[in-house]
Order: C-alpha cells, then structure tokens, then sequence
C-alpha cells in the first residue's frame, strides 16, 4: 500500500499558480511546493506541469531545478517526473557512475511488471537516444553484463500459473549451480531472467523446502564476488522486493554518512506503491518507525519532503 496521501480535489491551474508564486522572486516558498507537490499522485503531478506550461509557457521541473538545491533538489526532482520516466533517469544514472551501480539496475528490472519495464527502455531511448541494453552493455562487462542485459531485455509472461515439475527441475539446477559454485552457468541466467515471478517463486520454494534453507541464504558466502552478490540482489527483487526494499533503507540510514542516494531512490519509488508495507516491515525489524530514523538522519526542506511522502507531516 502507498503512503503519499494525496488530494482528492484539486486545480492543476490553481497548484500550478501557487507553485508560480512560490518560485517567482527572491527566494523560494519551499515549505509551499512540499505541501502541494508532496500530496499529489502521478497524474496529478503531470497535470499541473502541462497547466503550469500553458499559462507560463516555461517548464515547471526546470524552473524547480533552478530554484532548489542539494538532496532536496535531486528528491524534487526525481519526484515530479513520470514514474517511467523516473526510472530511466535512475537506470542512467546508475550507469554513469566510475562504478556501475547495478543494485538500481536489477530493482529495475525485476521490480517492475513487464509492461512497466517495457514503459522504462522506451522512456529511456526517447530520452537519451540511446537503447537503455545498448548503454548497459557499454557500461559492464563479463557475466555481470549477461546478467544485466538479460534483465532488461526479457518480457516475462505474467500470469499466475505454475508448473510444479518445471519449479521441480529448475530448484535443482540452481542448486547444483550453487554447490558447484557455477554461478555464471547461462542456465542460472535463464531461469532469473526469463521465468515468470510465480513460477520463480514456486522454483525458490521447492529449493528451501528441498534443501533445508532459502536459496539467497545459500548463495553468499564469505568469498562471494561481485557476480554472486548481483545474483543476490536478483534473487532477493523477485523472491520479496519490500523485504529488499527494507534492507536498502536500513543500510542507507544506518551506514557511517547517510546514504541520501539509496534513501532517495527508495521513498520516491515506492511511496505511490508499497512504502506503507515496507514501512511496517521496517518497524518489526528495527523497533523504530521509519520516519523518525528518516528524520534523525535528515534535516531542512529534504527531511520535510521525505517524511510527507512517508506520509506525516514534518
């Protein structure tokens, strides 16, 4: 369940004028661009940018961009863009690091429904004029880069039947993989890649309930390279994405400094779809609720926009 509360009436002509005044001048009204911004869905947000353009006749997110700064500029933006749109920024992101971050990659990709994911590499080819495998391939190498592009390019079937026998034989590749320490095997690649995410988790669930433990359990160990913890990742994406999710922001909260980026990403990915869900989980594992850790960690106008989209009022 989503935790941004958003208004059940509203102007995208009267929003867009408030945002005017909010940004016209000397210094910007930040607290008036969370209030309406933080409380408006996808669509509502896309409304207002085409009504803000039409009366205006400049682009809301540009002139955004130029009036905030620091993490609370980056989190503003990431917000008021298109959900496919969004993640094709990020999957760019991601990609023009000195070290591709290929986490973002795989939440990509094994997050979202194949027709969302196909959304994604359109956005993406519209925007940079380049196909989102095509940069991808450019930016990794070796068994990460077959992992990675079978990723993004696959159209998972996504329906609910399950063929046990194949979850049968398919539980047990993966285990030989894995006791072989075959990590890269293509067949390993396959099955993550191309299976459909029920008929992958009856495949996880015949693992554990053949073998005594989870198959994520299984494949970390102390020596595990790049490739294993990416297949890691993958694993953990498909299996239970608001579990993954719930790791990601611990981390990124507990870490030494922290890590604005992953924190970000998260709360503004999710909050329109499971952050309430993820919320819970949060709490159960670290007896805190998230948006006090949120806001321990925060401060100023990003602190405000991150526990609004959490869904309290900073």
């Amino acid at each position: 369940m989503a935790t941004l509360v958003a208004s059940e009436n509203f102007s995208p002509t009267e929003d867009a004028e408030v945002l005017r005044r909010s940004v016209k001048g000397w210094g910007t009204d930040e607290k008036a661009v969370i209030s309406i911004l933080g409380h408006r869905n996808a669509a509502q947000r896309y409304e207002i940018r085409l009504a803000y353009e039409e009366l205006y006749h400049e682009d809301l997110i540009k002139r955004l961009e130029s009036e905030l700064s620091g993490d609370f500029e980056k989190a503003m933006y990431r917000w008021i863009l298109d959900p496919t749109d969004r993640y094709a920024v990020l999957a760019h992101v991601a990609m023009k690091k000195s070290d591709t971050d290929y986490n973002v990659i795989v939440e990509i990709s094994s997050t979202l429904s194949p027709e969302e994911l196909l959304a994604v590499r359109r956005a993406y080819q519209l925007r940079y004029k380049h196909s989102l495998e095509e940069d991808l391939a450019a930016h990794t190498t070796g068994d990460i880069r077959k992992l990675l592009v079978a990723l993004v390019t696959t159209y998972r079937y996504d329906g609910s039947e399950i063929n046990a026998k194949l979850a049968n034989s398919e539980a047990d590749i993966l285990h030989d993989a894995i006791k072989d320490k075959a990590f890269n095997h293509e067949e390993v690649i396959r099955i993550l890649s191309t299976r459909s995410k029920t008929q992958i988790l009856a495949t996880f669930n015949r693992y554990r309930d053949d073998h005594g433990i989870s198959i994520s359990k299984n494949l970390l160990d102390a020596g595990s390279d790049d490739f294993q913890k990416a297949l890691h990742v993958v694993i953990r994406c498909l299996n239970d994405p608001k579990k993954y999710f719930e790791k990601v922001l611990r981390h990124a909260i507990k870490r030494t400094g922290t890590d604005e980026d992953a924190l970000t990403r998260v709360i503004v990915t999710r909050a329109e779809r499971d952050l309430k869900d993820i919320k819970e989980f949060y709490y159960k594992k670290n007896s805190v609720h998230l948006e006090h850790a949120v806001a321990k960690e925060t401060s100023g106008d990003y602190k405000a926009f991150l526990v609004t989209l959490l869904g309290q009022e900073a």
